[in-house]
């Protein structure tokens, strides 16, 4: 099964100037392939990732764009991919743009042999990102399985690294019992009173036995609540004696003061 292990990174201060330069080309790639894909739906026709890929590839070529070089091509690649994804799933005019000042700078890396991890010590891990060099991070806890991606981001001041993980755990096709899976409706087959008698409901009416045998705790408060009830209807609503001592005060100091 996949699972994700999050930890806070510690650039120093020229990878952590890369990283926003990064996150910034990436930003520049998600906006431009979308208003490209846009564009392109004005016109009726559609553009695809393998040639958005191959216009990125020309792109690196040209003087004005030789910036694109300095992001590792994967990252980028990436970019263009989960662009085409959401765009296949929303639609390009519902896809939004990222935006400098709301959204938070990010980007992923997809290969996992170019992401070795290794343990410095009980606290702190390090892991090699391309153009990056090596990188350490806070191991708070293992990872617990093999690499599949991680994605960096920024979070405030700090930055972070999420590991994708294969944790080798397979996942159950079936239940382990599958005839006690379903929904529990209970016992359907027999009964013990109170008392410790077995009574089969299937064949409670063949033997006599009646709601008052299986229930005799219900019956008991039925017949107390009911010879209670009697001489409270007899004694008012409340009964001779119910209320506070304030209350009964004032309903003896009524009944003197009646002229007789």
């Amino acid at each position: 099964m996949l699972a994700g292990r999050k930890y806070r990174l510690e650039f120093d201060s020229g990878q952590r100037a890369f990283a926003e330069r990064l996150a910034g080309i990436c930003r520049a790639v998600w906006n431009t392939g979308l208003e490209q894909r846009r564009e392109y739906r004005r016109r009726g026709q559609w553009i695809t990732y393998a040639e958005q890929c191959r216009q990125l590839a020309d792109a690196k070529k040209d003087p004005y764009c030789d910036w694109l070089a300095d992001a590792p091509a994967q990252v980028i690649q990436q970019t263009l991919k989960d662009l085409d994804q959401a765009c296949r799933k929303h639609g390009a005019w519902t896809v939004h743009w990222k935006s400098k000042a709301k959204w938070r700078p990010s980007f992923r890396f997809p290969t996992a042999r170019h992401l070795p991890v290794e343990r410095i010590n009980r606290k702190w891990g390090r892991v090699f990102l391309p153009k990056f060099g090596w990188t350490r991070f806070r191991m708070s806890r293992p990872l617990g399985g093999s690499v599949k991606s991680a994605t960096v981001s920024r979070d405030g001041r700090h930055w972070f690294i999420s590991f994708l993980l294969d944790d080798g755990i397979a996942e159950r096709e079936e239940h382990p019992c599958p005839r006690w899976a379903g929904v529990d409706r209970g016992v359907v087959t027999a009964a013990v009173t109170s008392d410790g008698e077995f009574f089969d409901r299937r064949h409670a009416g063949s033997d006599g036995v009646s709601s008052r045998q299986l229930h005799p705790r219900r019956n008991r408060t039925e017949r107390t609540t009911s010879g209670i009830s009697r001489p409270a209807k007899r004694n008012g609503i409340y009964g001779c004696n119910a209320g506070s001592p304030a209350q009964r005060r004032g309903r003896s100091g009524a009944r003197r003061s009646r002229p007789r």
